[in-house]
């Protein structure tokens, strides 16, 4: 069974202002969101802009975070996407970067049936000893997977967790309550944190939590240790934080907030583009009151 934590950040990609995988950056993030409540990395996700990666930038940047990690966190690296063999591929070269685990998000634009979900994931699984983390999120890819199909997938030795991302806690608590309790099932919506932990799941894959990482521990760790008044006193003041984290599309406003802490650039590649100055002040006006956790 691998332990990602509670709290797993979808790492961002630091660019320079050529557009080019800045590693210096890159080094300083690893070890901020360590710092800082991640308990596991996930690398070259929608967060990491991975449409917009090359298969050997992709691979430079599994390397980098192992090494730079070194062993302190698990690091998960998003090999998946939309045709099976390049996901069975690219997951094969990711093992011998070192990372931990992989993530294999839903088939996205080709819109598969359950059951050639079903044979996909399967498919890329037994393509590796590592173990999988499934990502559902029919938001972006335009399809997604029903519960029943997770729970079946729950059955295969390395499937071993899911960031469900359809914010639908009927589907979590069906899939929770029908898969071993060695499966683990997060929270794909920052916002969902506190109530996935409520149904029996067992954290979150977040975003947010480059900023405000210590703050979800805090709340993660007051639920589990029965102080559920106190975790919902900070669900609530971090809401708003989160929210900012999404106000513009995914990483963004993440890049901006953290430019704004000095951690690394907001650059971004096309065709995302930078927050215009309005929506760059209310993601400013929502982390301002953090800005005593970036000290140094």
């Amino acid at each position: 069974m691998m332990n990602f934590g509670r709290i797993s950040t979808a790492m961002a990609t630091p660019f320079d202002k050529d557009g080019e995988i800045d590693f210096r950056s890159l080094t300083s993030l690893v070890n901020h969101l360590i710092s800082n409540g991640s308990e596991s990395l996930v690398v070259a996700g929608t967060t990491g802009e991975s449409p917009t990666l090359s298969r050997e930038e992709k691979l430079m940047l599994f390397e980098h975070v192992v090494y730079v990690a070194n062993g302190r966190v698990p690091v998960i690296a998003g090999t998946g996407c939309n045709n099976t063999r390049a996901s069975m591929e690219l997951t094969k070269l990711a093992e011998k970067t070192g990372v931990d685990a992989v993530m294999l998000v839903t088939p996205y634009y080709n819109k598969p049936s359950q059951e050639g979900m079903y044979q996909h994931f399967k498919a890329v699984a037994e393509a590796t000893t590592l173990p999988v983390m499934l990502y559902n999120i029919p938001g972006r890819s335009a399809a997604g997977m029903i519960p029943e199909t997770i729970i079946r997938l729950a059955e295969i030795e390395n499937i071993m967790s899911v960031k469900e991302a359809t914010g639908n806690l009927d589907w979590a608590s069906q899939i929770i309550s029908s898969t071993p309790d060695s499966f683990l099932v997060y929270s794909g919506d920052d916002s969902l944190t506190l109530p996935m932990l409520s149904v029996g799941g067992t954290g979150v894959v977040s975003v947010s939590s480059h900023i405000i990482g210590n703050e979800m521990q805090d709340m993660v760790q007051s639920f589990l240790n029965g102080n559920t008044a106190y975790a919902s006193k900070l669900h609530r003041e971090l809401l708003p934080v989160m929210k900012s984290m999404f106000s513009a599309p995914n990483p963004v406003p993440v890049k901006a907030a953290l430019e704004m802490q000095g951690i690394i650039s907001g650059d971004v590649r096309l065709p995302m583009v930078r927050l215009t100055e309005e929506e760059a002040a209310l993601v400013f006006t929502a982390i301002e009151p953090k800005k005593s956790l970036y000290v140094g």
